[in-house]
């Protein structure tokens, strides 16, 4: 079930009154048991046998990594561990790919047994819980962490439904201490999560599904449009994945808040970042810290000898395995590599950029050029999303050259030719005005954080809360597009 239908607003209230009603010490039992159920809702019966198999796998070699008596055993549990689990991924994710593009290479070789594709399986949630048991091995390999003893504890912590589809990926030492913690009702975290919940739908039903409406017919059809219509989906489609993204974190955040506790925030207005690297320090923050501490740091380490050809190379590889994280195909990697490129040619380019605003006499401190970087970066990132969310890399390949293109022609500009459905040019307008200024209304609000605005809400007195609250519902009910349409990244 998703955390935008119907189902979910049921299966919520309920699992928390049983929550509510047993001891503490059958908590832990109430809440693995709704995470299974919520799992088990997709309807692909094997990903409940994968998430049990991470699990075991994970929690076994944990225990025998922490009893092993020796550096070599260690590392030999270590990278077998790793391995059982990514082998997994593999299997779930990655073999359709591997097929064809072995199947490719069979053919250009003339090899006489033709490689038959593999069927794709579902595999949602699995990347997250994967990468979850890869640092929770590494974390008890570099001892930072002790193994969890407890498997139904250790199991809640790999399962807990909040989290369970799309994340946050959450460390062992932050997770784990909270699930075992006794619960006590409080007010506070239950008005917080209720409306960080209500935010998040909001992000997701009333901006990013109506922003879908502008960019699905282009980019499912990007051959009968034209430079203007591509560059404006291009852009439409940043700030849908940002608010449907976004707005699914809320949503795990607020529900888990429910249950007294605090899963990582993934977001920091990314948007306003004002270098690359700035920005993945925003977004998708529990995935960034994860590659940056367990491929980046690593590389960088052992390829330290490089120097700045060393971090160069570091950077390429981690942000390809990255694209390749999020899916199997050539446009996911491209993407990878691109932002890895961007914060690569960034280190070869600070000590010249320095140079150029010294000799410009340029104020690195001013709001101008803040607000210069952070246009420029917007940008970029605009332009790797092509890579992302095109069907193909020739589709991308056609987007950029149509975009270019229409700067060439001085009448390309007109916004009448960005209709792409059966809307007038009047509805149109309205539906992206009212979603704009939707937007804009979130950046706004959000622009010290969502735990900030959440603190400055929940201070103002009952007449303007209770308007705010009024607000977001009548939002919801009337703005809202309720057909249960899918989160972006439960792809990923």
């Amino acid at each position: 079930m998703l955390f935008n239908s119907l189902k979910y607003f049921m299966f919520l209230p309920l699992v928390y009154l049983l929550f509510y009603l047993v001891g503490d010490r059958a908590r832990w039992c109430v809440l693995l048991a709704a995470s299974l159920l919520f799992y088990a809702t997709l309807n692909v019966p094997y990903l409940l046998v994968v998430l049990v198999l991470v699990t075991i796998t994970t929690y076994g070699f944990g225990i025998w990594l922490d009893k092993a008596d020796s550096p070599k055993a260690k590392c030999i549990l270590l990278w077998s561990g790793i391995a059982a689990n990514v082998l997994i991924l593999v299997i779930m994710k990655y073999l359709p790919f591997l097929s064809e593009n072995l199947k490719y290479l069979s053919t250009l070789i003339s090899l006489k047994t033709q490689i038959q594709p593999v069927k794709a399986l579902v595999s949602i949630g699995v990347s997250y819980y994967v990468l979850q048991a890869v640092s929770y091995l590494s974390d008890i390999y570099l001892e930072i962490e002790k193994p969890e003893r407890h498997f139904g504890s250790f199991a809640l912590y790999m399962a807990f439904f909040p989290k369970l589809l799309q994340g946050p990926i959450e460390r062992s030492g932050y997770l784990l201490p909270q699930l075992k913690k006794p619960y006590v009702f409080s007010y506070d975290n239950m008005r917080s999560g209720m409306i960080l919940f209500a935010w998040g739908l909001m992000k997701k039903v009333v901006i990013a599904d109506r922003f879908a409406l502008m960019v699905n017919p282009v980019y499912d059809n990007v051959h009968a449009c034209n430079g203007v219509q591509l560059l404006l989906a291009t852009y439409f489609f940043a700030l849908q994945i940002y608010f449907d993204f976004s707005g699914y974190t809320d949503m795990a955040l607020g529900t888990a808040k429910m249950f007294n506790i605090n899963l990582t925030n993934n977001f920091n207005n990314p948007y306003f970042a004002t270098s690359i690297a700035d920005f993945w320090r925003r977004w998708h923050i529990s995935f960034s810290r994860w590659i940056l501490d367990y491929i980046f740091k690593p590389l960088q380490m052992q390829w330290r000898y490089w120097k700045n050809w060393g971090i160069a190379a570091a950077l390429l590889v981690t942000f390809g395995v990255s694209g390749l994280w999020h899916g199997a195909s050539w446009g996911y990697m491209v993407w990878g590599v691109l932002h890895g490129a961007y914060m690569a040619i960034a280190v070869f380019c600070k000590p010249i950029q320095k140079r150029i605003l010294a000799t410009l006499n340029v104020n690195h401190k001013s709001v101008t050029y803040k607000i210069f970087n952070i246009i420029v970066v917007f940008n970029l990132v605009c332009f790797a999303w092509i890579f992302f969310r095109s069907k193909s890399i020739q589709d991308s390949y056609y987007i950029i050259a149509s975009i270019f293109r229409s700067f060439t022609n001085a009448n390309a500009f007109v916004f009448g030719d960005f209709i792409t459905y059966d809307y007038s040019l009047i509805h149109q307008s309205l539906l992206l005005c009212t979603t704009l200024a939707y937007a804009i209304t979130v950046f706004v609000v959000e622009s010290n954080g969502v735990g900030f605005a959440m603190n400055k809400l929940l201070a103002q007195n009952t007449l303007k809360r209770q308007s705010v609250y009024m607000i977001l519902l009548l939002s919801l009910l009337f703005l809202g597009i309720v057909d249960n349409t899918k989160f972006l990244y439960l792809q990923y």
